[in-house]
């Protein structure tokens, strides 16, 4: 009996639910962010649970990407754009978030996509697209491990202030002599290792062997 409640409990599982649309006000414009809820026991996730909010157009930018990063794998689609999609219209925002929902189910069932550093940090932080792009680059002053594990911290938006100044002092600096000191934050140093694929994370990729 023992035994059975062990393998029950090391069995892996990913639960992803897309949930709670929210209409979001900024300056002029309008739109509607969804809540993803991810929960799971696997060691391809920093955090065993972690809620985020996103968009529809942040769902399109994260299929396009994993389909430049996985050109072998045929990517599921996601709903539909909708020209004048409305909050009020209940059957228009069930059908969407079902739809956002199935997409996420499907990828997350790739051992290869599961690899991609961008898939995480859309799903387990609260970085922006643009940050996240430059996060996985090497362009930021946090790795994706530090993006995710303290992303309600408030760490992140300590070094991203950190930096900013840094990147003035930086200016100052060259203004005032061009002796080439001072290096921008986000200049990787000469000679410095670079990976051969910043995209994806060695300890992510761990996982493959795993599944």
């Amino acid at each position: 009996m023992d035994s059975v409640l062990d393998n029950f409990t090391k069995t892996e599982f990913i639960s992803i639910c897309v949930q709670n649309p929210r209409l979001v006000k900024e300056d002029w414009l309008t739109h509607v962010d969804y809540e993803i809820c991810l929960h799971s026991n696997s060691m391809c996730f920093r955090k065993a649970a972690s809620c985020v909010r996103r968009r529809y157009s942040e769902f399109v930018w994260l299929r396009h990407s994993l389909e430049q990063n996985a050109l072998i794998i045929e990517l599921p689609k996601l709903p539909p754009r909708i020209p004048f999609f409305s909050l009020r219209n209940t059957e228009q925002v069930v059908q969407r978030m079902k739809g956002m929902q199935a997409f996420l189910e499907i990828v997350l069932q790739s051992p290869l996509l599961l690899s991609d550093s961008r898939l995480h940090l859309f799903l387990q932080s609260e970085l922006s697209i643009t940050k996240i792009e430059k996060c996985v680059r090497g362009k930021t002053r946090y790795t994706v491990a530090e993006a995710i594990q303290r992303s309600n911290s408030g760490y992140i938006s300590r070094l991203e202030d950190k930096a900013s100044c840094d990147s003035d002092c930086h200016s100052d600096c060259e203004s005032s002599s061009s002796s080439g000191f001072g290096q921008s934050v986000d200049t990787p140093l000469q000679g410095s290792p670079v990976s051969s694929n910043p995209l994806r994370d060695p300890e992510l990729c761990s996982c493959l062997s795993e599944s």
